[in-house]
């Protein structure tokens, strides 16, 4: 690879990198070029050269957010599982990702506060995210046909419970535990958390249909 296309490449991943901090910590609307621009080794005319200006480049902060946790869940491996450990992995690595990019959950939350007025600028990330959606129908698939899972729980319906707890570990850390004077951060806490929500999806699935 050249060197000029090395150095392209490294530019635009520091400046991916720095804005999602930026981002994550002031807002969209609170985050400034300028700072973006002097917290890197490059200039503000760069920024507006590699992504048109602060909004191609909070466009691009959030598609390398969001395939961040796609490409964690493509990790599973699915075809050499047992749906029951499958679909236990999947909510822990889905968890694991989470605790680790506090940033993502942040940047989710302030792009639900703009009513997913950008993510619905980005071409191609729903599509990024059917694997997602393909992964969990191919375990539940292979959970009903064992005679191991319910079949009245489609893939969004363990997305959706999956996310809502993951997320939860995050955005509510200060606030609940400041309630509850709990340390969700606190290693042995977190690791039995991780715990829980496989085991409340393993427990959910496995449960007989009402």
């Amino acid at each position: 690879m050249p060197e000029v296309r090395r150095d392209a490449e490294r530019t635009r991943a520091e400046l991916l990198a720095v804005a999602t901090e930026v981002f994550a910590e002031d807002g969209y609307s609170g985050a400034r070029v300028d700072e973006i621009a002097a917290r890197t080794r490059t200039t503000k005319r760069m920024i507006y050269y590699y992504f048109g200006g602060k909004e191609g480049l909070y466009r691009a902060v959030l598609e390398e957010a969001y395939r961040g946790i796609r490409e964690a869940e493509r990790g599973i491996d699915v075809d050499h599982s047992d749906p029951v450990q499958a679909v236990r992995a999947l909510a822990e690595v889905t968890f694991d990702h989470h605790v680790q990019h506090d940033a993502f959950i942040r940047l989710v939350a302030i792009e639900n506060i703009h009513r997913g007025e950008f993510i619905r600028q980005i071409d191609g990330l729903r599509e990024a995210s059917k694997p997602a959606k393909d992964v969990l129908d191919e375990i539940l698939q292979r959970g009903r046909a064992a005679g191991l899972f319910r079949d009245d729980v489609e893939a969004i319906d363990v997305h959706l419970v999956i996310s809502a707890y993951c997320v939860f570990q995050v955005a509510n850390r200060y606030t609940f535990g400041h309630l509850f004077d709990v340390d969700l951060a606190e290693p042995a806490r977190r690791a039995h958390l991780r715990s829980v929500i496989g085991d409340v999806v393993v427990g959910w699935l496995t449960s007989p249909t009402a």
